[in-house]
């Protein structure tokens, strides 16, 4: 049975609210920029769930006005909301630099449609989370706009502590789910579900009750909970999070809006989906980074971070920060690293201005510490490296690693631990 949130429910959404909190750089340690590595515009997510019989609102994607106008005609609705369509939030209070106010729009007329998407496409929409000039809107969703007599929260994600799925619901939707689990963790249910045996008819039907649904919308409810089960499984996602999951004054159950987290192991099974990744809004350096596996993200500092893995990538840029310093950014080398992937991280960190130092912190467990040290003794050469560089080697073939650096010849100050490590970037970059 779904037990209200007092324990460990708990600590999973505070886990989820943490990690967002330092995405979003509430932590004054560093500053991170908001990225998903894969990256989905509304219309496609949506799409994804109505292919799997999730129910949506009906829409139609439109790349110029008069397609807009089009598809406004063809929905044959009360009322229509257009939405411009880019991957930063706060579309709603946005400004473009057409004049317009508002990235989203209600209208009963699809010429006002029309109008209002000659403003959209083709100019930059700035909100609170896009780059000072905004983001060129290419697609704007024409869709039904409907009524919500009452708004709940649900998700399923991935939880290492319950080694499968879970779902969490709470009857409080529309707001910020981490806020309700701290003011009113009475209202937060959790679920867990085996992952062999997959989600029972009792359990979805239990968190419909607890979620508020009544009558025959409690049914309609837990059958929309077991598709967004089956999405979950079938695409490989860690986490699809539906808020607000409501019902309407005509007795529907629809997933209003949702956000859905892919699992990028899971790429060679799943093509069609990351096919779809929109890269058109990422920095130019993001896009070069991939086309060498590797992932970038850009910070405000001056010490670059070329590490492998996420978790010691954000170790790195937090022990920098505690012994005085600031990331530049933090390049995530993964694991089946070749010496080409080394030179070519070299490449884009030393492109970076910004950068005063180089920090190389590199736990070989699947990495082979011997490439990583003949990528950068041959990056060092050919691009004539030109700021300190402090590199950490600890695991598979690091004795070979550190002979390889040492008989070098080269400037490159060797380190002990990761907080020997931070220490001696920081200060190579103060000594300047």
């Amino acid at each position: 049975m779904a037990a209200p949130l007092a324990g460990q429910a708990g600590a999973v959404l505070r886990d989820l609210a943490l990690r967002s909190a330092r995405r979003r750089g509430s932590f004054p340690a560093v500053q991170l920029t908001p990225r998903r590595w894969l990256n989905l515009q509304e219309y496609q997510s949506k799409k994804i769930m109505a292919d799997h019989g999730v129910t949506v609102q009906r829409f139609f994607v439109a790349d110029s006005a008069n397609d807009a106008l089009e598809a406004a005609q063809r929905l044959k609705a009360k009322e229509i909301v257009l939405k411009a369509q880019i991957l930063a939030g706060g579309r709603g209070k946005g400004i473009f630099n057409s004049g317009l106010k508002g990235g989203v729009h209600l209208t009963k007329d699809p010429k006002i449609v029309e109008q209002l998407a000659k403003q959209m496409i083709g100019y930059n929409l700035s909100t609170k989370q896009t780059p000072k000039d905004g983001v060129t809107v290419k697609k704007v969703m024409v869709a039904e706009a409907l009524n919500i007599s009452r708004e709940t929260y649900f998700a399923i994600l991935m939880d290492r502590a319950c080694n499968g799925p879970v779902m969490v619901g709470s009857p409080q939707g529309g707001v910020d789910i981490e806020e309700v689990a701290v003011t009113s963790p009475e209202l937060i249910f959790k679920e867990e579900i085996d992952i062999f045996e997959g989600i029972k008819d009792h359990q979805a039907l239990q968190m419909a009750k607890n979620l508020g649904f009544k009558g025959p919308l409690q049914q309609q409810a837990a059958d929309q909970i077991k598709k967004l089960y089956n999405l979950f499984l079938k695409i490989d996602a860690t986490q699809v999070e539906v808020n607000p999951f409501g019902e309407t004054p005509e007795g529907q159950v629809v997933c209003f809006d949702a956000k859905i987290n892919f699992d990028d192991n899971a790429e060679f099974r799943q093509k069609e989906i990351f096919a779809m990744d929109d890269k058109s809004e990422n920095e130019p350096i993001e896009n070069e980074a991939a086309k060498y596996d590797l992932k970038y993200i850009g910070l405000d500092g001056n010490i670059a971070c070329f590490v492998n893995g996420a978790g010691l990538a954000m170790a790195t840029c937090d022990i920098i920060s505690l012994n005085g310093g600031k990331p530049a950014n933090f390049l995530d080398l993964g694991g089946g690293v070749k010496e080409a992937q080394v030179y070519q991280a070299f490449k884009l960190l030393t492109a970076d201005p910004k950068v005063e130092a180089i920090l190389v912190n590199i736990f070989g467990g699947i990495v082979n510490c011997a490439i990583i040290a003949n990528g950068i003794t041959k990056a060092c050469r050919e691009l004539e490296l030109k700021v300190p560089l402090v590199v950490r080697l600890e695991g598979t073939n690091v004795h070979e690693a550190q002979r390889i650096l040492n008989e070098s010849g080269l400037p490159i100050t060797s380190a002990n631990d990761l907080e020997d490590a931070a220490k001696k970037a920081v200060a190579s970059v103060a000594k300047k």
